[in-house]
């Protein structure tokens, strides 16, 4: 007896070992009730009045399947299907259309850090330079484009859109990861969905890793409690998020902190014993309203009384505001920024300032910048996808146009100068001693 849409159901757990010819007739449904859907959608049909949403006209649809292969079955011309595996099937085949789709298998499988969508051909990176092509999750651009306009119409942030007239989508998955998606402006549309660390990475895993060396794992924390104000920079994938996640967790749990991002990333909110209040930027609905910036929220934060702000990412209209919150009492702010060595990240945040609406001169951006921040970290990448902290730089002054630093730390040669004195007093009052770090003994 096949199951009505409201019957209970067996997660597809249920089942320990799924024959086979079961998993592919749950694969070939989902492809015939997305083909069935696309079709009815692209035709302009119109809902029934008892079947409003997707999930019901794809059940409405499994549950026909369900009936003819049973009918194949008692003539021998099918395998049949016990209770168990009807079940089974049905779930599978809803989580397909209904749930992520055909991503669901890659998001599910371990390892996958980055998934990437060009038209139908697909590729998954491991990272570490490990990168390997998977068969097509899609067999047309049509059906690319109808699965993420799904996925965007049920975005957790709410409702985004995806056409010729909006063809650049940045949306969460209801998993944390990030989704973005072009067409209109390639050959074929594209996906590129970025996933967060299985496991929270600490400091000491990322010093194993061979990111950090011991005695710039030390200046870092030094640098976080004694509310330095730092900025990292590097190239997309560098690990820029992974090292700020990693540093916020030293912030004293009693210290109010506001993070902002255009997606929830560095989920310091999710630990019950920290005050901090995650804040998340939103793009304009589908009427192309009630857009919120980064901008806007830092400004807003400001007015909440934060001790320290951080930001996951810096590029534009809220580089004037961050900067101006690091000079107004929140010191031990932090934030990233795309960059391609230490000295590029002070130059892009200059840059920032200037393309801002406030319009600063490079002269009022120099000088803030250097009011502003205290450290400069950068994280580079190398052929083989290895990431170390490549250089640290401490900003100490400002001549013209020119932001003055000195650069502390390199990686082939550890640090080479030691911190100016007004930081390491700083650092000092913390309990750390800044002249281990010439003698490699910080730890």
């Amino acid at each position: 007896m096949t199951p009505t849409p409201s019957s209970p159901q067996p997660a597809p757990t249920a089942l320990r070992h799924v024959p086979e010819h079961v998993r592919d007739l749950a694969h070939h449904w989902a492809d015939q009730v997305t083909d069935t859907l696309v079709r009815r959608s692209t035709d302009g049909d119109h809902l029934d009045p008892g079947q409003t949403s997707r999930r019901e006209r794809a059940d409405s649809l499994v549950s026909v399947l369900l009936e003819e292969h049973a009918c194949r079955a008692l003539t021998g011309a099918a395998h049949p299907l016990d209770e168990h595996e009807e079940a089974w099937v049905r779930t599978r085949v809803l989580s397909q259309v209904c749930g992520l789709g055909p991503l669901e298998e890659l998001l599910a499988e371990p390892g996958i850090r980055d998934i990437h969508i060009n038209g139908t051909r697909v590729w998954v990176d491991f990272g570490g330079g490990q990168r390997e092509e998977r068969p097509p999750i899609t067999s047309t651009d049509t059906e690319l484009i109808a699965l993420v306009q799904r996925l965007a119409a049920q975005a957790p942030g709410g409702e985004r859109r995806f056409d010729a007239s909006a063809p650049l989508l940045s949306m969460e998955l209801t998993d944390g990861a990030r989704l973005s998606a072009v067409m209109g402006v390639s050959r074929h549309p594209a996906v590129t969905i970025r996933r967060h660390p299985e496991r929270e990475l600490t400091l000491t895993d990322l010093t194993a890793s061979g990111m950090l060396t011991k005695p710039v794992r030390a200046l870092l924390v030094a640098a976080v409690r004694a509310r330095l104000n730092v900025v990292i920079g590097g190239a997309t994938g560098s690990g820029k998020t992974t090292l700020l996640r990693a540093l916020a967790r030293h912030i004293p749990h009693d210290e109010h902190v506001i993070t902002i991002e255009d997606a929830y990333e560095l989920a310091l909110d999710s630990d019950p014993d920290r005050n901090c209040l995650a804040l998340q930027g939103r793009p304009p609905n589908t009427e192309g309203a009630g857009e919120i910036t980064l901008a806007d929220l830092l400004r807003h934060a400001l007015r909440m009384s934060p001790d320290r702000v951080i930001v996951g990412e810096t590029r534009g209209q809220e580089t004037v505001a961050l900067l101006h919150a690091m000079t107004m009492g929140t010191d031990g702010s932090m934030a990233t920024v795309h960059a391609s060595s230490s000295e590029q990240i002070l130059t892009k945040l200059a840059t920032y300032a200037n393309q801002a609406r406030d319009r600063l001169t490079l002269e009022e951006s120099a000088i803030l910048i250097s009011s502003a921040v205290h450290l400069a970290v950068y994280i580079d990448t190398d052929a083989h996808g290895t990431r170390r902290v490549a250089g640290i730089r401490e900003i100490v002054g400002c001549d013209g146009p020119r932001v003055v630093t000195n650069e502390i730390h390199t990686a082939e040669h550890g640090f080479v100068l030691p911190l100016s004195p007004p930081y390491a007093r700083k650092l000092v009052r913390t309990g750390f001693d800044p002249t281990t770090l010439l003698t490699g003994s910080g730890a």
